[in-house]
């Protein structure tokens, strides 16, 4: 199958927008028509353009309100069909887009529409042109594929074909099963769209919150098996009609509706035979965290770390990299090279998480999935794994992945670090494992980044939240996998007051915010964190009085907790959440300690509204310089 996409789809100019398909991998394109008519491109322009960046011109779309019309109206749309033709040659391009008329006095009776479609095919055969009807989801009598599929055939000429697009069949619930009686033959194009699962007016829907397929919530997946199991061999084409793509990047955008058909054609050969075109998504583990440090303000992560039971047991046997672990070993680096790609880092972002590393089952598998996917790979970049050949794919902001297999942390630990402390020493209510990651994106890249993780890692979108804070709504979606061993929140904001805004334009860009690490009793390491004068985020007795109504806390509770300074959440299974946070380095960056109980699966939705509120509060008041002094 051809890959292609709509100029619609994306942003810019038309000359723009083909650039940016072109460069993106496609090798075909649909021309929107209002693209054309506002651009200063002539058809012969289009078709030359087209060619130099090796395009195929797959339709000209969309030819509206055909059919079922009468005296002087169908002449005119006749008339004005002849001119489309017109253009078309000179564009071309042999296929044009009907889409079922929305007008209240177009005649819906069947064999009218079939008289209407059959002398418009007619006229373009005798030009070497074809005709695509395509079933609009609110199409006046017209909005179902499978009517278009029956108009089709009683037309009977090999110049008139359907064309289906994902959204309009899948948004009105009609199942993929339903190509299954269609004669893939008749079918000249497929477009293909994703949404968010939404209860509001289909044009709507349609006009604002299309997005790639593997972006949103319809069963696209089941769709493409479909046409594969029929044997429809023509273009995939996507169409998307979303606000966030238009005011966004381009070339970024293409990029990802390129990868989502990558994916999207992988996973349905995969559920239709059960082997893909690509290695199957790997299930990953989070395994470590690095931080580039080399700047002002090195010493506070080493401090914040100390202040949380972590303890320095290596050094990089050749360069600038320090080693901390918690008592249950888990490992963090603080990079504090200044030439290298760490210093380049910490030069744009300040102290800033820079890399992460994931275990996987097959290294070399997970990267040429990466590769296939169009993502971008480097080996031998990191100062702290310099001795080591580990594959790693640009991330968040240019951060890094580290794909790693087998033994190959601790392997990595023994060739590049210098351990002098190698004993764990338990201590109850330690860090014991690494529990989220949580980013803020730019808003119009926070698409991006879904099917950035969604297509590389067997992770599933959990429902996605609006979080209140005093500067205005973020976005947030959290991604998982079955084990909980790597989650991933992203954060996304249109409101320049939010601390989500401000960190973006403060780090420049989209990047890690903050880290939640997991321990096993939170109680008693609450209490060695005062210990340590670990700077936590003061949380206000309204919050407290609210809890303890809301879930009927004893007053002992209610207490232990607010003594504490803990975030306190219960979920219908009675599954119980708590959280401390730290306050931010230089206004930045800063950790969150969790502890889980019972199922508790979420992420503490509920208590967010209150923390952004105490973080602004202490943003105004910390002197960030040194929050531990």
């Amino acid at each position: 199958m051809l890959n292609g996409i709509a100029t619609v789809s994306l942003g810019g100019t038309l000359r723009e927008k083909l650039e940016a398909i072109a460069e993106a991998g496609f090798t075909a394109a649909e021309i929107f028509e209002n693209d054309f008519v506002s651009s200063e491109l002539s058809p012969t322009d289009v078709r030359m353009l087209m060619n130099d960046l090796g395009l195929r011109n797959i339709l000209y779309q969309p030819f509206r309100n055909f059919e079922g019309l009468t005296g002087d109206a169908r002449r005119s749309v006749f008339n004005r069909a002849e001119r489309k033709f017109d253009l078309m040659q000179e564009m071309g391009t042999d296929l044009l887009l009907v889409c079922s008329s929305t007008l209240k006095d177009a005649d819906g009776d069947h064999n009218r529409i079939v008289d209407d479609f059959r002398e418009l095919g007619e006229r373009a055969a005798q030009r070497g042109l074809r005709i695509g009807y395509e079933a609009l989801a609110w199409g006046r009598h017209v909005n179902d594929h499978r009517q278009v599929a029956a108009i089709v055939n009683d037309v009977g000429l090999s110049s008139v074909g359907i064309i289906l697009d994902s959204f309009h069949s899948l948004s009105r619930m009609i199942p993929p099963s339903s190509l299954n009686d269609i004669d893939p033959e008749k079918i000249f194009l497929v477009q293909m769209a994703d949404a968010p699962l939404m209860d509001m007016d289909l044009l709507q829907w349609s006009r604002h919150f299309r997005c790639m397929p593997l972006q949103g919530g319809l069963p696209v997946t089941e769709w493409v098996a479909s046409l594969m199991r029929i044997g429809y061999t023509g273009p995939l084409s996507l169409e998307i009609f979303n606000d966030r793509f238009r005011a966004g990047f381009s070339k970024m955008i293409a990029v990802d509706g390129y990868r989502s058909l990558i994916a999207v054609r992988d996973d349905a050969r995969r559920l239709l035979t059960g082997d893909g075109i690509l290695p199957p998504r790997p299930e990953a583990a989070l395994q470590f965290i690095e931080f580039s440090t080399s700047y002002s303000g090195r010493n506070d992560l080493s401090r914040m770390l100390e202040a949380m039971g972590f303890r320095k047991t290596g050094v990089h046997r050749n360069r600038d990299v320090d080693l901390w672990q918690s008592s249950s070993g888990l490992p963090i680096i603080l990079n504090h090279e200044t030439e290298s790609f760490s210093g380049s880092y910490s030069l744009v972002h300040g102290n800033s998480l820079c890399a992460i590393g994931v275990q996987v089952s097959d290294r070399k598998a997970a990267a040429s999935r990466a590769t296939g996917l169009g993502m971008k790979l480097v080996e031998g970049i990191s100062d702290s794994l310099s001795q080591c050949s580990v594959p790693a794919i640009r991330s968040i902001g240019g951060s890094l992945v580290y794909l790693l297999d087998g033994s190959l942390m601790e392997e990595l630990l023994e060739k590049e670090f210098q351990i002098f402390d190698s004993s764990k020493n338990p201590v109850q209510g330690g860090i014991v494992s690494f529990d989220h990651l949580a980013s803020i994106v730019r808003y119009d890249e926070f698409l991006s980044w879904v099917l950035y993780w969604t297509s590389l890692f067997d992770l599933r979108q959990c429902q996605e939240v609006d979080l209140i804070d005093p500067g205005g709504v973020v976005q947030s979606q959290a991604l998982e996998n079955s084990r909980a061993s790597l989650r991933v929140t992203l954060n996304g904001s249109l409101g320049g007051r939010t601390l989500a805004s401000r960190f973006e334009k403060k780090f420049i860009g989209s990047g890690y915010q903050h880290l939640a690490l997991e321990t096993d009793d939170i109680f008693s390491f609450a209490d060695s964190l005062k210990e340590t004068n670990f700077p936590i985020l003061h949380v206000g007795k309204n919050y407290y009085d609210d809890l303890q109504a809301r879930f009927d806390l004893s007053d002992a509770m209610i207490s232990s907790l607010s003594q504490r300074n803990i975030f306190y959440d219960r979920d219908e299974t009675g599954g119980e959440f708590y959280q401390i946070f730290s306050r931010a380095i230089d206004k930045m960056f800063f950790f969150e300690i969790v502890q889980r109980s019972g199922n508790y699966a979420g992420y503490g939705a509920a208590n967010t509204q209150v923390r952004l509120t105490a973080q602004r509060l202490a943003g105004e008041t910390d002197d960030h310089r040194d929050i531990l002094a």
